[in-house]
């Protein structure tokens, strides 16, 4: 028992550091030249990135959504990517939880990768088959950035129109800088938080965005409701876990 104590840890180093390489050489393969991935594969944050980089934005985007949903809440996640947030995040709350992406090789991932019982994975592009239905939350995150100025502002009247009277639209978005977009697929970047709260504005009352700041990155994430956003006083919220 004393042995496998002392070898079993060392052991699970040994194979960790082998999956932190070969994640790093998947980043280099898929992120090192152009063209990047239209999605991002978040097994290599959380097998390499974050314990060289220390930087925890990966997993702000998912808490920060997570804070905007009730127990039991009806779920659609737009330009869902590979499924992680749906799995690690959201599916231990939500009732009900459909995530699209225009991207048939993201939905196959997050197929393969990701099950749960009450998470559905389907291939939709939101600008033409934005899914039909009444949500308690909209997830829109690390996507809003791949659209143009005039098809956000048509988005947003369509999510505004799938929401339920005290639904809460939230997400994340990053701060351009300089000139050059830091993806090839960016539509529209933007310059500040201000910037990002003059598309909510005109479709709900209550709109908030907060800041992070890295080294790297400047981070905006973002809630906009009709009724309390979270944070705020009056924000309700059950946090029970299912078994």
């Amino acid at each position: 028992m004393l042995g496998g104590a002392y070898l079993v840890p060392r052991i699970n180093a040994g194979v960790r550091s082998i999956s932190s390489f070969a994640h790093w050489m998947q980043f280099a393969i898929q992120w090192g030249v152009q063209p990047n991935p239209e999605w991002y594969d978040h097994f290599l944050d959380q097998h390499w990135d974050w314990y060289k980089s220390r930087m925890p934005f990966s997993w702000e985007r998912g808490i920060f959504n997570l804070m905007a949903m009730r127990q039991g809440a009806r779920v659609l996640e737009v330009c869902c990517g590979d499924g992680f947030n749906a799995h690690h995040f959201y599916s231990i709350r939500a009732g009900k939880i459909l995530s699209v992406d225009f991207d048939p090789n993201a939905i196959d991932h997050a197929k393969r990768n990701f099950r749960a019982p009450n998470v559905e994975y389907r291939v939709a592009d939101i600008r033409t088959d934005l899914p039909a239905g009444t949500y308690d939350n909209v997830i829109w995150d690390a996507a809003i950035e791949h659209f143009t100025e005039t098809e956000i502002a048509s988005l947003m009247a369509d999510i505004k129109g799938r929401l339920a009277p005290d639904g809460v639209l939230s997400g994340y978005t990053i701060v351009e800088v300089g000139n050059e977009k830091s993806h090839h697929e960016h539509e529209y970047e933007f310059k500040s938080k201000e910037d990002l709260t003059r598309f909510l504005s005109p479709h709900f009352k209550n709109v908030k965005v907060i800041e992070t700041i890295y080294p790297i990155r400047h981070n905006l994430y973002f809630y906009a409701a009709n009724g309390p956003l979270p944070l705020d006083e009056g924000w309700e919220r059950q946090v029970v876990v299912r078994t």
